[in-house]
């Protein structure tokens, strides 16, 4: 028998993390080849001068960041956001500038930015944590860069006539943003993990998707699979058992538009709130239904400036966010600059471990006068809008720090401090830590990396990133615990959770039980979320929230607690 033969032959079972349910059987496309890179320090071509060619270099950057804002413009949410930094990345003037001087010095454009994106991507893979994947990114740019100068496409998704499982080592930020639901069934990688930009948006389309499946590399195009996204689990050569499982998901009942009101089977409140990074973005809640704002990412103001944007500028772009929720409430964290997302005017680039540097609240005690300036422009916003604003502060790690916080929203004129709950300090003190503030938000992507000790960008270590840890699970209980008994009146102080966990159904139903109040998510989830929340009452999901405290394992909490929710399957979640 040949070797393609036995190939062809061959049933196995990859395993990997997944991160987007849905079980689906479908032949594999794998991405293309990426772009070859030139002849180290090739030469200018002959008859062509270093002005034309460092003028070649500049054209062609700008094309490609063009583009990118071209696309960013016709996208919503985090592709929009995912495209404009790419864009911003592909502008960067540092990286031109030392593309041109290697020009100058008589080497082709090609070979000037191939060797000027990889040195800017070997600092930044060396530092580790949230600088590693923005490697990825710098990567990817000068992919495009180089394909415009030689006239070719660049990289992207790969097309067909039928829908296909797309297979990736991983994404590129720009690709994961343009995916077409209507031709990627689902969706593998053998890198990633669960908190990647692939993970992230492959969630925001609904789209099946396994990542960190290491040896997945194996499968070639054409090969069939059954994908499963809620076990993790993609098999070659599927049988029977598995086209009932996919006929099963293809068959699932529509899940009921969400009709503003979260609450549990016995008519505990719940409500439902969306993350959002714009005023685009908030306008589209509203529209999905969403109570109100959870999580405003105010990092849209100040991302790809060279310096800190204008008071009345601030203010326009808050109240666009806050006009979309009269009357309700929109919860503003204040700028998370550093670690994944460095401001040349704020934050230090030269930090060996941003992730655990100074970022969030952090930066106002390096280069004080920021926040304050952010906290005036979010009260000046709120002062002309009917909205309900309260402020948080991310990165908080001691009561000094949340009572230094309230202070500054005090003077600003803001009513409503808050805290995030991303630094396991910040939970195990969490009663100390909230009777300092009005409320506090769990940031369940942060909490459970800084938990775990494991990077969340890093696909080795995707099995300790998930919320589902048990070790997350008892912290994020701590916090609600200590938010109930921080109350000096006897009333307790809400906690929220704005992480990526509250749009996994399952673990919603957990997190209510273990206290929480209020879950905030990307639109796209509320529908689901709530479906299920409606088939518990409170003393339910207590009791399985209890399940998930007692297991040993993320996968066995996990397990457990699916056990106990058959509509899940039945919706197909």
């Amino acid at each position: 028998m040949s070797e393609s033969a036995q190939h062809d032959d061959a049933v196995r079972t990859f395993s990997g993390v997944g991160v987007s349910a849905g079980r689906v059987i479908g032949a594999v496309k794998r991405m293309p080849d990426p772009v070859a890179p030139p002849a180290d320090g090739a030469p200018i071509a002959d008859g062509v001068s270093i002005e034309e060619e460092s003028e070649r270099l500049k054209q062609a950057t700008q094309a490609v960041a063009a583009t990118l804002k071209e696309r960013a413009s016709k996208a919503t949410g985090d592709a929009a956001a995912v495209l404009k930094a790419t864009a911003l990345m592909a502008s960067d003037r540092s990286l031109l500038k030392s593309a041109t001087k290697l020009v100058a010095s008589g080497t082709s454009a090609e070979s000037a930015l191939w060797e000027a994106a990889d040195a800017v991507a070997t600092q930044l893979a060396a530092l580790g944590g949230y600088m590693a994947e923005r490697a990825t990114d710098v990567l990817d740019v000068r992919s495009r860069i180089v394909a415009e100068l030689r006239g070719v496409p660049a990289p992207g998704i790969p097309d067909a006539d039928e829908p296909f499982v797309l297979w990736a080592v991983d994404l590129a930020p720009a690709d994961t943003a343009t995916l077409d639901p209507a031709k990627v069934l689902a969706l593998v990688t053998s890198d990633g993990g669960p908190q990647s930009h692939t993970a992230i948006i492959a969630r925001s389309l609904g789209l099946p998707a396994i990542v960190a499946a290491t040896e997945t590399t194996a499968l070639v195009d054409g090969d069939v699979v059954f994908v499963d996204g809620i076990n993790g689990e993609v098999v070659r050569n599927p049988g029977e058992a598995e086209a009932l499982l996919a006929e099963a998901y293809a068959s699932r009942v529509e899940l009921p538009a969400f009709d503003g009101d979260g609450r549990l089977a016995d008519g505990h409140l719940v409500p439902l709130l969306s993350n959002v990074g714009s005023g685009e973005d908030a306008v589209a809640a509203a529209e999905a239904g969403a109570q109100g704002v959870g999580l405003l990412r105010t990092e849209f103001c100040f991302l790809g400036r060279d310096k800190e944007p204008g008071h009345d500028e601030q203010v326009a772009a808050y109240k666009a966010v806050f006009d979309a929720f009269g009357g309700r409430k929109v919860v503003v964290r204040t700028l998370d600059a550093g670690a994944d997302k460095p401001l040349p005017f704020l934050t230090d680039d030269s930090e060996p471990n941003p992730a655990l540097g100074v970022r969030g609240y952090r930066c106002d005690t390096a280069t004080p006068g920021v926040l304050g300036r952010q906290l005036a422009a979010i009260a000046e916003a709120a002062e002309s809008s009917e909205a309900d604003v309260w402020t948080m502060a991310p990165m908080i790690s001691t009561p000094a720090e949340a009572a230094r916080f309230a202070a500054m929203c005090a003077e600003a004129g803001l009513k409503t401090p808050g805290v995030m709950v991303e630094v396991p300090s910040a939970a195990v003190l969490a009663r100390q830590l909230t009777a300092e503030v009005d409320f506090a938000s769990i940031g369940t992507n942060d909490l459970t990396q800084y938990t775990m000790a494991a990077d969340r960008q890093l696909g080795a270590l995707a099995e300790l990133n998930d919320p589902w840890q048990p070790a997350v699970l008892h912290l994020i209980k701590a916090t609600a615990d200590g938010g109930a008994a921080a109350g000096g009146d006897g009333s307790p102080k809400p906690v929220g959770v704005c992480g990526e966990a509250a749009a996994d159904p399952a673990l919603a139903v957990v997190l209510v039980g273990l206290g929480v109040a209020t879950l905030s998510m990307n639109r796209r989830a509320l529908p689901a979320v709530a479906a299920i929340l409606k088939t518990v009452s409170m003393d339910d999901a207590r009791r399985i929230a209890t399940l998930a405290l007692e297991a040993g394992s993320a996968a066995e909490a996990k397990a457990h607690v699916r056990a106990e929710l058959p509509d899940l399957d039945r919706f197909g979640l």
